[in-house]
């Protein structure tokens, strides 16, 4: 799950993960104008998008309580236990709704240990424990195996051979991590403790990557520059509930499931003078 940081005293705004990824589905059903290419192939890359955390939905039905905060654990703090399994089961769900889902959510696991495929510095093996290393690899090299049998599986098919060319399938990854990562910025902190930010390797098209730089403007709006957007200004929602932290024992999925659902929302605008 995702828990949103709060001002003191606050409750704060805990998402499912499905909750995060149904807001990256959004940016990319409106991503692309003159100076940025549409997601292609439309249709199972909206899905793979999102569906890209679906690894987590029966860890986030559990919403185990973490000890520290009398809430549900926010996704870093999980246990590595539980996350290198939604690890491998995101990509397994896909998979089973097409290949290429299947493909770019290997690659996306597979990425989020090992620096983006080159594009961070922050490699999570890295800060594992030795035992937790031994998981993790093995996890890792099930995922370059399932991403070479995937390959092979779109190769033999004249429809999708296409899409497994190098560049196209490292744009359709780029676009993904910068739905996720862009929803991150508002699903994991609160409106007042949100500042400009940049996002790298925005691609452009098949070839270019550039910078996105986001900059809050107050009343839930937000510019972004260069601006990658169907419409000069677009209104997005997300869903989640407002939850105090639980005393010490007490299991959180009760107060959570009574807490009413209730949505946030942002404007993002090509004009920073908005």
């Amino acid at each position: 799950m995702i828990v949103q940081s709060a001002l003191p005293n606050d409750p704060h705004f805990v998402m499912t993960m499905a909750q995060h990824t149904e807001l990256a589905g959004q940016f990319a059903a409106h991503f692309g104008n003159n100076e940025f290419t549409p997601v292609e192939p439309r249709e199972v890359m909206l899905y793979i998008i999102s569906n890209h955390d679906a690894g987590w939905r029966d860890l986030d039905a559990q919403a185990l309580r973490d000890p520290a905060t009398g809430l549900p654990y926010n996704l870093v703090q999980t246990p590595f236990e539980y996350i290198i399994k939604t690890s491998a089961a995101s990509p397994e769900f896909k998979s089973q709704h097409h290949p290429y889902c299947g493909l770019i959510s290997s690659m996306h696991s597979w990425g989020l240990y090992n620096g983006l495929y080159g594009m961070s510095d922050k490699v999570l093996l890295d800060g594992l424990a030795a035992d937790n290393r031994v998981d993790a690899d093995r996890m890792l090299d099930g995922e370059i195996g399932r991403q070479n049998q995937l390959r092979d599986a779109l190769s033999g098919d004249s429809a999708t051979a296409s899409w497994i060319e190098e560049s196209h399938v490292l744009q359709n990854y780029k676009q993904l991590q910068f739905f996720d990562t862009l929803a991150l910025y508002f699903n994991c902190t609160h409106a007042e403790a949100r500042e400009t930010t940049t996002f790298s390797h925005v691609p452009m098209d098949g070839e270019r990557d550039v910078d996105v730089t986001i900059q809050p403007l107050g009343d839930d709006l937000y510019a972004l520059s260069p601006y990658p957007f169907n419409e000069s200004e677009v209104e997005f929602t997300y869903h989640g509930r407002y939850l105090e932290p639980c005393n010490d024992g007490t299991d959180v999925r009760a107060p959570l499931a009574a807490a009413p659902a209730q949505t946030q929302s942002i404007r993002l605008s090509s004009n920073p003078e908005s």
